[in-house]
């Protein structure tokens, strides 16, 4: 078969977990966000239309190989769940990363339906070239229902109508933005590289050119001194551009970033897991979207459960925050610590844990307080 490989990047958002990672580019052009961990220490470098496709005729030969050993076993090529036993039943010698054999195989046990283009930025490569790989991946895999990739707010804004419509065109459906924050000096404090208009304008080329758009907001970036600027300017941010999804990604210092170190030189508060929710609820009841879908997919966020489509869901979204805090702070503690140690998924699972209230015990003796107990568990847990 000769050589065959792909190259892939190193992170995806949680609603691509189904999809195959096409890499277009290396890293991030902009690299400077205090609160990423991400690509630091890592240069930015774009990849040939060239490159990019030999990277889908490689994916498309290991399916060819996957369905052709399904043939052979008798297996129905048709069923993509076969395409596991398939990997099972290759022969020992075949030169191929048996890793990216199974990246191609589970994304053929998923029915090959999604696809999501790498690393930060994708769209900062010239239209054509996108293009051009877009319309190449629509070819090889006709299954292909949706093409997604993450976009900088100042990439989009820099677009011309006429090129996120070829883009569109060509087969892209959906654009990730990380907004983070809608508030100017949020966005200042933490190097984001663009502004509140910035984000705007984007956000509304993005919707008018026909794609599905993901915004990220992140309760508690603005810290404890502007949690009621980070909440009501995102808002604001929000209700201007009415996107597709609105994704919840709760801060957290991560070691290693600027941030951390605004942090431990006491000039960022870092705010409690309390305080972020009633930040995220402060943010939802600014919210006057229409049809827009609040996502809470993250590890991160304390109540995943916190989801719907506004407007109509908004009361039963606040309500599941109301519940929360109308704990005793003592109950409160017992489900952010369950939380964090991943016995309960969202607020509806809490029930009264006798190894939670064990080990709440221990940290409580061990630990200078009960919140920087859970930021250490969240930091190891990272």
């Amino acid at each position: 078969m000769g050589a065959v490989s792909f190259e892939l990047g190193p992170i995806r958002p949680p609603s691509e977990a189904q999809s195959i990672l096409l890499r277009l580019t290396r890293n991030c052009p902009w690299n400077r966000c205090a609160f990423c961990p991400v690509y630091k220490g890592q240069r930015f470098s774009p990849r040939s239309a060239e490159e990019v496709i030999r990277d889908i005729d490689a994916m498309s030969r290991i399916r060819d190989m996957l369905v052709d050993t399904m043939r052979a076993a008798g297996l129905d090529e048709h069923d993509g769940r076969n395409a596991i036993q398939a990997v099972k039943r290759l022969p020992p010698d075949v030169e191929i990363d048996h890793g990216l054999i199974r990246q191609v195989a589970f994304w053929m046990y998923h029915g090959m339906k999604s696809l999501f283009l790498q690393d930060a930025d994708s769209l900062a490569l010239k239209t054509e070239r996108v293009v051009a790989v877009l319309e190449h991946a629509r070819r090889a895999f006709p299954s292909i229902q949706r093409i997604t990739s993450y976009a900088r707010a100042k990439t989009i804004s820099r677009k011309t109508p006429e090129e996120l419509a070829a883009l569109r065109a060509a087969g892209l459906d959906r654009i990730h933005i990380g907004m983070e924050s809608g508030s100017d000096r949020v966005l200042e404090m933490v190097c984001k590289g663009v502004t509140q208009e910035e984000q705007i304008v984007a956000g509304k080329n993005v919707m008018a050119a026909g794609f599905e758009l993901s915004e990220y907001y992140m309760p508690g970036l603005g810290g404890v001194a502007f949690k009621e600027e980070n909440a009501m300017e995102s808002a604001k941010v929000v209700n201007e551009v009415n996107p597709t999804f609105i994704r919840i990604r709760s801060i957290i210092p991560v070691p290693g970033t600027p941030l951390f170190e605004l942090y431990t030189e006491k000039k960022w508060a870092y705010p409690t897991e309390v305080e972020k929710v009633l930040e995220l609820r402060r943010f939802i009841e600014s919210l006057r979207c229409n049809g827009s879908i609040l996502k809470s997919d993250h590890i991160m966020n304390l109540l995943e459960d916190v989801e719907g489509t506004l407007p109509g869901d908004r009361e039963a979204m606040l309500d599941t925050i109301d519940r929360f805090m109308a704990l005793e702070n003592d109950r409160k503690e017992s489900f952010i610590l369950g939380r964090r140690m991943g016995i309960y998924r969202g607020f509806s699972d809490y029930r009264e844990n006798p190894e939670v209230e064990r080990i709440k015990r221990e940290l409580k003796r061990s630990s200078p307080s009960f919140d920087e107990a859970i930021l250490e568990l969240l930091w190891n847990y990272i």
